[in-house]
Parts: structure tokens; sequence; C-alpha cells
């Protein structure tokens, strides 16, 4: 996208900043917004009606952009709970505004293609990877790939995105640590992580 083009949106574009527990969307809420995330990172999360389990799905993360995109495409009101883990600002832009852009410039109607072929793309790898990975090796990749969800996340919540329990994760943990001559680089990146307890879940 040139400049003149992503000049048209100057003005709808907004920013909010978000303390640690904020809400971008909350579930049966309809997401009218589409957000890129200048600093912080939020978790994408549902909770099981039966069981009050919260579910965790996805990470975002600094400069990604994030919705909650079935929400946001279909204008549905079963959406998901979008939340705050740390300190953050996000800008973001209104669906109107977007579709008026989509109408004025090719440019912002292929954004807006290539925003939904992202979205599709994160779903899918997620998905394959829960269903022909395992969770020790998600968690490896998580470390090579993500570090930054280890220096702010909680386990529990890194647990809950695995598909595991926290004694699981613990089980992991130990295992890697446990064999230096398995992954010398993710043992190093483990330990310089900090430990994060459920008991300081309401710090």
């Amino acid at each position: 996208m040139d400049k003149a083009t992503f000049e048209l949106s100057l003005s709808y574009w907004q920013s909010k900043t978000y303390k640690k527990g904020d809400f971008f969307n909350e579930y049966k809420n309809i997401c009218k917004h589409l957000g890129f995330i200048v600093e912080g990172i939020f978790r994408i999360y549902q909770v099981h009606e039966d069981t009050g389990e919260e579910k965790n799905m996805l990470f975002f993360s600094s400069h990604q952009f994030i919705s909650s995109y079935k929400n946001f495409l279909n204008h549905g009101t079963r959406g998901y709970f979008i939340e705050s883990l740390v300190n953050s600002t996000i800008l973001y832009i209104h669906i109107d505004h977007l579709n008026l852009l989509y109408k004025q410039s090719h440019g912002w109607e292929r954004f807006g293609r290539l925003i939904a072929e992202q979205a599709y793309d994160v779903v899918m790898t997620n998905t394959e990877n829960l269903l022909f990975k395992t969770p020790e090796v998600r968690y490896l990749e998580m470390i090579s790939q993500r570090p930054e969800i280890f220096n702010a996340v909680p386990l529990y919540h890194i647990a809950s995105y695995l598909g595991i329990q926290g004694p699981s994760l613990s089980r992991i943990r130990k295992r890697i640590t446990g064999s230096p001559q398995k992954n010398k680089q993710a043992i190093n990146l483990i330990t310089e992580v900090p430990i994060i307890i459920a008991d300081n879940r309401t710090g």
C-alpha cells in the first residue's frame, strides 16, 4: 500500500490504551473494530458454558492485527473474549470506515482481503498444530518463535493454549531441562523465563 492510499485512512484510526485485564472485545458483543497492536499482548479465549473453564485459543503481540475475526467478518454476536495480558496500546478502526475505504480504493480492498487471508492462515495453522503436534513440540516452537509470550504470560495461560493442565506443562519443562542434548537452545530460553504461578493471577 502506497503512502497516498494509506493517508485516506488517517482520520479514521484512533488510539487506545489498555491496562492488564481490560477487554478489547467481550463474548456476545459484536466486534466492530480492527486493531493494530502498537505494544502489548492479548489473548483470545472462550469460556466453557457448563464448566466455566477458560480455553485460550490464540495470543497476539506487538505489530499484529487483532479482532474477533469470525464475529468481525459475519457481524454475529457469538464471538470471543479478547483480553489484554499486559498494559497495551492499540490503534483501531471501525468496520464502517473500513468498508468505506474498500469502496474508495483497490489498495484498501486488497488490504481487507489480506487481513482475511491472514486470519484464516493463523486459525488453520493453529488447528493443524493442535491436531498433529504434541504439546511438547508446540511448546518448544512457542519458545523459539514467540519468546515475548514467555516473558509476560503466566504458565497457566500457556498450558491452556497448549490444551493441557499446569502439571503436564511442568513435566514437559522438567523433561526438556533434564535432557541437555535434546535442545540446548530451548533450555537456555526456558531457564530465562520467570515462573509465574497460578497464585499470581490477580497480581
